[in-house]
């Protein structure tokens, strides 16, 4: 990498927390960080495939380590919070999603959803914001949704939370860019990962949404490694509140 790459782009010296970073968009997320100099730490519920993780980590030359917890159990965020140590950059990516029709969905479906795809992110950055603020830099990146700004298939409270995601980003950048701390909420299409199983699983979906998409096909998790990096590094710096959508042109179909 050139000098001048290596001063936009460099994240040596940084700290990085990735939530669901055992696979899909979060663990792409996790090794780009990873390879471009920062420190990673992982988060997910499941060991085994945290270990798996973080020794493909490990095989690119990146610095890993994990966390088993279940964001959705406010014990576990404040593990998280606990055992992480201070972070220069905050990636939540972790997220549940319940397909219900809407009339179908109950308390218990709203308020796991609630939990996982906005508590943890608010308590998550309630915590590190100040941090990093106080230090004079950092970066917090919120993987939001198709359904942050639109309506999409049985979208039901998970809509609601990706979209209160993309506000809990504005408030986070107003509160503390001043500060040298970036906010942003990246948008996917529609990805082939672990989480999209359930839609992929219906007979012509993913022909159908492929087609949808300018670009003629479907996210791959490794399409967001660049914007990971970009919205962490120095190049990034002037870039905050907003919303990246990394979806092929789907949004704008």
């Amino acid at each position: 990498m050139s000098d001048y790459l290596n001063e936009l782009f460099s994240l040596d010296g940084r700290r990085a927390l990735v939530t669901g970073g055992s696979s899909g968009i979060g663990h792409a997320m996790a090794e780009a960080l990873g390879r471009a100099g920062a420190e990673v730490v992982i988060v997910a519920r499941r060991r085994p495939e945290l270990e798996a993780a973080t020794a493909r980590l490990a095989a690119h030359g990146v610095t890993a380590s994990w966390i088993s917890a279940d964001l959705g159990e406010r014990a576990a965020v404040e593990h998280v919070i606990a055992t992480a140590g201070e972070v220069d950059i905050l990636v939540n990516d972790a997220a549940n999603n319940i397909r219900k029709p809407m009339g179908e969905l109950t308390e218990a479906d709203y308020e796991q959803t609630i939990a996982v795809n906005l508590t943890a992110p608010y308590l998550l950055g309630q915590h590190h914001g100040p941090r990093m603020a106080a230090r004079g830099w950092g970066r917090i990146i919120n993987v939001g949704s198709q359904q942050t700004v639109s309506a999409f298939g049985d979208s039901g409270v998970y809509g609601a939370a990706k979209a209160a995601l993309a506000g809990l980003t504005r408030s986070q950048a107003e509160a503390w860019s001043k500060h040298g701390v970036c906010v942003n909420t990246v948008i996917p299409g529609f990805v082939l990962t672990p989480l999209t199983e359930p839609a992929q699983a219906v007979p012509g979906r993913v022909e159908a949404l492929a087609a949808r998409h300018m670009a003629g096909r479907n996210g791959l998790p490794a399409d967001f490694a660049g914007a990971a990096v970009f919205l962490a590094a120095p190049a990034g710096a002037f870039v905050t509140g907003q919303m990246l959508f990394v979806d092929g042109g789907f949004a704008v179909h």
